[in-house]
């Protein structure tokens, strides 16, 4: 009798990057989708929210302003990020990458707690729109930042 080992987290490069390919087609479509229905706007958010956070963490670390306890939460925030462990495997459909965008959602919440709002508007890279839902993220007042 011979006795074969199952590994259930044995990922191809092959299988990682379909998967990958398929989140990007599955994101592009949709911004093309909102483009097609004219909501150009909407489309421009959407297509450069994840850079324009990549931006505003990079950009609120640097600032003077920001205190040295939200600096160190997002500093934690792209360390954990960048670690191949996580809370949940991310073999583990849909428990696995929502970890880590909860993660990211508490610890940016906690973080723009600590900015005022004029800074936040200062150094968010992006439009009106996506920065209205980064306030309401961080539980600032919803207003119209930036004449928007």
């Amino acid at each position: 009798m011979t006795v074969h080992s199952v590994d259930a987290v044995s990922w191809s490069s092959r299988e990682l990057l379909l998967a990958l390919g398929i989140g990007l087609l599955v994101y592009v479509t949709f911004i093309v989708f909102l483009y097609v229905l004219g909501r150009r706007e909407d489309a421009r958010a959407w297509a450069g929210f994840i850079p324009d956070c990549v931006v505003l963490c990079k950009r609120l670390l640097a600032d003077k302003t920001v205190p040295r306890r939200a600096k160190v939460v997002v500093a934690l925030l792209v360390a954990y990020l960048a670690m191949p462990i996580d809370l949940v495997p991310d073999f583990i459909p849909v428990a696995g990458q929502a970890d880590d965008a909860i993660i990211a959602a508490l610890a940016i919440r906690y973080t723009l707690r600590f900015v005022a709002e004029e800074t936040l508007e200062a150094q968010w890279p992006g439009p009106a729109a996506s920065l209205r839902l980064v306030l309401r993220l961080a539980g600032k007042r919803d207003r119209q930042p930036r004449g928007g």
